[in-house]
């Protein structure tokens, strides 16, 4: 048989009834309440005596009070609920009669004023029938699943309407959507009437979240968002109030659609910011209180129930600050500068690191240009590093780190690692700093210039073939052979690997550049020779002449 449960009155039959417990009764054990005798307590488990010749057993922990204490002995009466199983086995649960009794008494107590009672109930547990609720007395209550809405998890508190009561199958069926029904009757007329009120609404908060807290009116709940609540901005609603608390609110909107109604209590104080307007400018230096504090940066305490807001980024010159708590707390005194004051969008923005002294401006008391000095690396990248010196970060080029050509920072330094390094610039305008770390060593130009002249003769390997010329290695250092120097040999035919020879012609020991000339060493070579002959030529003209003397 189909029901139709959009019509709430159609419950009222016992053949309705009969099938919306089908499938929950398959589930809920069926039995019935007996009183029975005491026969024997044991360590774990309580033998009774239900007559007939019937005996049943269930754990001590049944009628034990919170502190363990055994509340009954042997001989004595007891209600228990028996539940027959296969064959001859019995069940039999004191715990079960106390629940049993307690529903008896509410269908007793409510009478047949019960339709349309709205009652507050825990989810307890789910069957295929629908849900079973218990309330703050113990009483369980049932739930078609189609009276249910969409999402109703065990432990869930939620409010039901009474439908319908069995005295019979001594049953509450309860239902959660006739309460949204006679709930939002009750709730649209009363938002209504709150939103035309001039006077403050008392209220009390039942619920506390994350995006606010919900407020109860005369049993109306309303959301006062955390914007809501202070001027000062967002606020945690957990960290000034709890369940329970009455507070004073006024009613600001009420969505009829969603049925959603919006309190505020901010509402209800003079604006702030007027104040602020007349009396702050952006500049000035406060002293503040830190009121809360995020990972992000820290809220402080202007006064006048406004907070301003201290980014992480504002705190320090210095970028060693991983969480605001590390260097400020709850309640500290500190002396801030207002940085930004917007009005219309309630923000006022503060710095502490405006009223210290710059780092740089302490660097370039203590350091100048060619001054040696101790750091620390900070960041590795592909262009070279950044090591931090007396609180600021000076760049240190891999051209300026390493005489060996195409060597890298990051190949050879690690962050943390404590490097000594020579200041070659400061630019005070743009607050930078270059440093160099070959600096402090001897360039293999300047090596080079101690073991050879000008006109010295050296060889060494072609390592590149430029339109201008060849460059060979020669003790470490490129050393360049221009065209116009190159002799004896094809520049066509030249590869690198080639070995070439020729003469010192120019050292620059300051830009660390060297050039070799093979003519030049051709014409030494040509000087030689002549000097050579001509030695020869002198010597036989003498031996000559002496001959004839």
């Amino acid at each position: 048989m189909r029901i139709n449960l959009d019509n709430l009155d159609h419950l009222d039959t016992d053949e309705d009834f009969a099938t919306l417990f089908e499938a929950s009764q398959k589930e809920e054990e069926k039995g019935v309440l007996q009183e029975a005798v005491i026969v024997k307590i044991t360590a774990e488990n309580v033998m009774v005596d239900v007559g007939e010749k019937v005996e049943g057993r269930f754990s001590i922990s049944e009628i034990q009070d919170d502190a363990g204490k055994v509340l009954f002995k042997e001989g004595d009466k007891i209600l228990v609920y028996v539940t027959k199983g296969n064959g001859e086995y019995f069940s039999v649960s004191y715990k079960k009669a106390l629940k049993f009794k307690k529903i008896q008494e509410k269908i007793k107590a409510l009478g047949d004023d019960f339709k349309d009672k709205i009652i507050e109930a825990k989810i307890v547990r789910k069957n295929k029938g629908g849900v079973v609720l218990e309330d703050s007395d113990g009483v369980e209550y049932f739930m078609p699943k189609f009276h249910a809405s969409a999402k109703e998890d065990k432990g869930k508190k939620v409010e039901v309407c009474i439908i319908n009561v069995k005295p019979e199958e001594n049953s509450i069926i309860v239902s959660r959507k006739a309460f949204f029904g006679i709930n939002d009757k009750f709730h649209s007329e009363n938002a209504k009437k709150f939103l035309e009120s001039k006077e403050p609404l008392s209220g009390i908060v039942k619920r506390i979240t994350s995006f606010g807290m919900f407020v109860s009116v005369d049993g109306v709940e309303g959301l006062v968002h955390y914007t809501e609540i202070a001027h000062r901005g967002p606020v945690n609603p957990s960290k000034l109030f709890k369940e329970g608390d009455s507070v004073q609110v006024k009613a600001i909107a009420y969505d009829e659609g969603k049925k959603r109604l919006s309190f505020s209590i901010k509402a209800l104080q003079e604006d702030p910011w007027k104040e602020v307007v007349k009396e702050l400018k952006v500049g000035y230096a406060i002293k503040v209180n830190v009121s809360n504090i995020e990972p992000y940066g820290a809220f402080v305490d202007i006064g006048n129930d406004l907070e301003g807001f201290l980014h992480i980024s504002e705190i320090s010159w210095g970028k060693d600050i991983k969480h605001p708590q590390d260097v400020l707390s709850v309640g500290q005194e500190i002396d801030v500068e207002i940085i930004e004051i917007n009005p219309s969008e309630r923000r006022l923005r503060v710095s502490l690191k405006k009223l210290q002294e710059k780092p740089f401006a302490q660097f370039i008391k203590q350091y100048k240009e060619g001054d040696i000095a101790d750091g620390k690396v900070e960041t590795l990248t592909d262009f070279g590093a950044f090591i931090n010196i007396g609180g600021i970060d000076g760049l240190l080029h891999n051209e300026d780190a390493f005489w060996e050509k195409g060597k890298k920072c990051k190949d050879a330094l690690k962050v943390g690692e404590q490097v000594k390094v020579k200041i070659t610039k400061i630019d005070t305008k743009s607050e930078r700093v270059s440093l160099s770390l070959r600096a402090l060593e001897e360039s293999p130009v300047d090596r080079f210039a101690k073991k050879y002249q000008i006109d010295d003769v050296v060889e060494g390997k072609i390592i590149d073939i430029k339109d201008f010329g060849i460059f060979i290695e020669v003790e470490g250092i490129d050393a360049l052979i221009r065209n116009e120097d190159l002799s004896g040999v094809k520049r066509d035919e030249l590869k690198k690997g080639d070995t070439l020879k020729g003469c010192v012609a120019y050292i620059d020991k300051a830009n660390g550049k060297v050039r070799v000339s093979m003519k030049r060493l051709e014409r030494q070579q040509e000087r030689e020779e002549i000097k050579n002959f001509n030695s020869d030529d002198k010597m036989t003209l003498g031996d000559k002449l002496k001959g004839l003397l």
